[in-house]
Order: structure tokens, then sequence, then C-alpha cells
């Protein structure tokens, strides 16, 4: 279980087939920062059939992709 799995589930739930989070609605969402381990962790996403689409580190956003 990772620090991100209430995010998975937020997406997932959320169930539309594009998704843009803002860093700040995330760790609304999560209660923690974006942070470099978040590359790493990113993979699991994909079990919840979602992918992650582009991160932009100049506008602070993560764009989520629903896995067709």
């Amino acid at each position: 279980m990772s620090k991100y799995n209430a995010l998975w589930e937020y997406v997932q739930n959320n169930g539309n087939p594009t998704m843009k989070l803002s860093f700040d609605e995330i760790h609304d969402i999560i209660g923690i920062d974006i942070d470099h381990s978040f590359l790493n962790f990113k993979k699991e996403l994909t079990q919840y059939g979602y992918q992650v689409g582009k991160i932009s580190l100049k506008e602070k956003t993560v764009i989520f992709n629903k896995i067709v």
C-alpha cells in the first residue's frame, strides 16, 4: 500500500476519461505534497484503469487519462 492509494481511488471513483488536478488539489485529497517519489508510485495507477498523461512542473498539474 502506497501513500498515493487515496489519490488513485479518487481518480478511479471520479470516472472521467481525463482529469487534470493541481498539486494543491492533490494535497487536499491525500494530505501530502507531490514529490519525486510520485514518479515511482504513479505506475500503481494502472491497476485502477488510469495512467498519468502529463506532469507539468511549471503549471504544477497532473493529467490522468483513463486506459481504454
